[in-house]
């Protein structure tokens, strides 16, 4: 494991949450249950049931918890006003970096890092709570693109022309992908790589003339 999961001192019930993501993310849904979480963390069975009924119950609560704090991180970053396009995909890849960096310290790349991703994998075996979660995220995720893609136009620092949906759905496409990129590269620069060249290609195209000469100059 990455890190430690779960903090003694927290409440059973969140030591739970904490540890199955950490499982979940590393090794699946199928890669999670009732008896390694109670070997684990140094209780009963019969505990784990106590508080989460069954192993689905736990796997949506913690894909939906882990759903809203990603999305409530992520807004923040794409909704506030001033802040530049460029800057703004800046701050998502070192989003993205300290999550891979989390489950991949130096010397151990490579590895699943992201609950998203690793749930998309095995959707056919998640409550239709937990496939609407996934759902939500997607959807929102774009709507943020498109509300930063916006405010990047009104600002003048993208031009009129700037086809919204299409640079919505190509930034949606590589941060819904992130996850399979990094473990097919083996490292996270391919993602960093892709998010830079997006961006110098979104700056060119329809970047103002100073601003495009500047990102396609870096």
């Amino acid at each position: 494991m990455a890190e430690n999961a779960s903090d003694d001192k927290a409440p059973m019930r969140e030591r739970i949450k904490a540890l199955a993501l950490d499982l979940l993310i590393q090794h699946g849904y199928r890669g999670v249950s009732f008896g390694i979480l109670a070997k684990l963390l140094g209780t009963t069975r019969a505990n784990i049931h106590y508080h989460f009924g069954n192993k689905e119950s736990l796997v949506e609560e913690v894909l939906e918890d882990y759903v809203a704090m990603t999305l409530s991180a992520l807004k923040e970053v794409w909704t506030t006003p001033g802040r530049s396009i460029t800057n703004k995909i800046a701050v998502m890849v070192e989003h993205s970096r300290k999550r891979y960096l989390r489950y991949n310290p130096p010397g151990h790349e490579g590895k699943p890092w992201s609950l998203i991703a690793r749930m998309r994998q095995d959707s056919d075996v998640l409550t239709p709570k937990g496939r609407a979660a996934l759902q939500r995220f997607s959807r929102e995720l774009e709507e943020c693109f498109i509300h930063a893609i916006e405010d990047a136009k009104a600002r003048h620092e993208l031009s009129a022309a700037t086809p919204v949906s299409d640079v919505a759905l190509q930034l949606a496409a590589i941060a819904n992908s992130a996850g399979p990129i990094t473990q097919d590269a083996g490292d996270f620069d391919r993602l960093e790589q892709l998010y830079a060249a997006f961006t110098r290609t979104l700056m060119i195209a329809f970047g103002h003339e100073p601003i495009a000469r500047a990102v396609a100059s870096s």
